[in-house]
């Protein structure tokens, strides 16, 4: 049976591409950190508390995959749920900007989950468990697979949202490490095409909600499952994506073509986005920079404020430009003018800044009634120009005397390639206080010491290292 190209491709580059950049490995161990400090402090928040542990009550899975900054012990399709809720609930960790978004780290719920279950299973047989490097190779040609399916193919025009790419490529990866054949990769990734994509509209209003938090989790959940059934031969469908009328393509794409935007190797790994020094949607992560530097120039003429103007890219006004009430802490997260306007009166941004308690401030919203938001041209451009990449942002004060404070303007986030001296140590610090809010000093230091000896890391075996996370 002759399968898609795009599915042969993809299967290929994840059973046998081998990953020699060191530079790669690098920041796939600074993702790793990244992804699982935010998942360790999105257990302060009870909405994302209740939603994890095992299916039932009770159905606890002694010897199955641990969910880090817990005691839960579950199946790898429940623990996928579980891991990649928590690293996705406060969006805060890493990021991928293209003809489609997205957050290449939430496959890490599903690599995560299924090493570890099999390497206790395989610690029970007798036999050697997979290595950090395991991990830490998935989840370079798990960013691969995402982050270059994103480059030219566009979900969202089409009202798709981008966890799709997710499960498919933590389907691809969840297969190989379980350790079966290409037929069966090949099966599994039909499968997960096959199920289609969610709807974006849980992000966009009138109905932006806390599922955005975890669809990730869920697509990562599902991948797992999808590879589980290969392994009971569940068959494939060969012709998934270009099937005439019943097709992927013909169904959600209008028919258009699949494609790859460059060959897969390590390029999206080394070209990551981090969200470092706060949570925000990415393309409005310049614009709150911006707004730090203004606050000390406005933060004692609040009333004097006539007008904010806010110049962005397409992509922002598309995804993050929102007017009149926000409902919710997801809504908040992503509206540009909010974070705008909290950078403007405090100087910082946190994940507490979207709850109600912080939403209630008044001059929040007397803030974002005077902000105009245009598009600046040369941003878009240069936001898809794969040589520049950039998220850029301006923003500049106007008051009721007529002054104004210069056009503030930044072009690069912290978490930007471009910028990767200075914000690497920013990653470790943000990893060490989130590290605090839930271990001991102690054990957060022997897991620091860890996360920054890369030689020792690559060789941890996966059964020890979560088990340096169980609380």
């Amino acid at each position: 049976m002759k399968f898609d190209p795009l599915l042969e491709q993809i299967a290929d580059y994840t059973l046998d591409y081998v990953v020699e950049s060191g530079e790669a490995y690098r920041i796939a161990r600074y993702v790793l950190m990244d992804s699982l400090g935010t998942a360790l402090l999105a257990l302060r928040f009870p909405e994302c508390a209740k939603l994890l542990g095992p299916v039932v009550p009770g159905a606890w899975l002694p010897g199955g995959a641990r969910v880090p900054g817990t005691q839960f012990e579950l199946d790898p399709v429940q623990a996928a749920f579980n891991i990649g809720c928590m690293i996705r609930w406060l969006d805060y960790n890493d990021t991928w900007l293209a003809a489609e978004w997205g957050h290449p780290s939430d496959n890490l719920g599903s690599i995560l989950a299924v090493a570890d279950y099999v390497s206790r299973c395989r610690l029970a047989e007798g036999q050697q468990p997979l290595s950090m490097k395991d991990v830490l190779t998935m989840a370079v040609k798990a960013h691969e697979i995402q982050g270059v399916l994103a480059l030219e193919n566009s979900l969202n025009r089409v009202g798709l949202d981008h966890v799709h790419f997710v499960k498919v490529a933590s389907t691809a990866v969840a297969v190989v490490l379980l350790g079966f054949s290409k037929e069966q990769l090949l099966s599994a990734l039909s499968q997960a095409w096959i199920d289609g994509a969610s709807l974006r509209t849980y992000r966009h209003a009138p109905n932006t909600g806390s599922r955005k938090s975890w669809a990730a989790g869920d697509a990562a959940s599902r991948a797992v499952r999808l590879a589980f059934l290969s392994k009971a031969g569940e068959m494939g469908y060969a012709t998934a994506l270009t099937a005439k009328t019943w097709g992927f393509q013909d169904v959600l794409l209008g028919g258009r073509e699949l494609k790859l935007g460059r060959p897969l190797g390590t390029y999206v790994m080394e070209n990551i986005l981090f969200k470092i020094s706060f949570p925000a949607e990415f393309h409005g992560q310049t614009a709150v920079e911006c707004a730090f530097r203004l606050h000390p120039l406005v933060r004692g003429r609040l009333d004097e404020i006539s007008r904010i103007e806010i110049t962005t890219q397409e992509s922002a006004i598309r995804i993050i430009d929102k007017t009149g009430p926000l409902h919710n802490p997801a809504d908040r997260d992503h509206c540009l003018q909010y974070m705008v306007a909290v950078g403007l009166l405090h100087g910082a941004l946190t994940a507490e800044h979207y709850e109600e308690e912080a939403a209630a401030d008044t001059r929040i919203d007397s803030l974002r009634e005077k902000m105009v938001v245009t598009e600046n041209e040369q941003y878009s451009r240069d936001y898809l120009d794969p040589d520049k990449r950039s998220i850029a942002n301006a923003v500049r004060i106007h008051f009721h005397d007529g002054t104004m404070t210069k056009k503030v303007v930044c072009e690069y986030p912290i978490g930007h390639r471009k910028r990767r001296e200075e914000g690497l140590p920013k990653v470790v610090d943000k990893f060490t206080t989130n590290l605090l809010t839930r271990f001991p000093r102690k054990k957060a230091e022997d897991i620091l010491n860890l996360m920054l000896d890369e030689e020792r890391l690559i060789r941890t075996p996966v059964t020890e290292f979560m088990a340096y996370f169980v609380i």
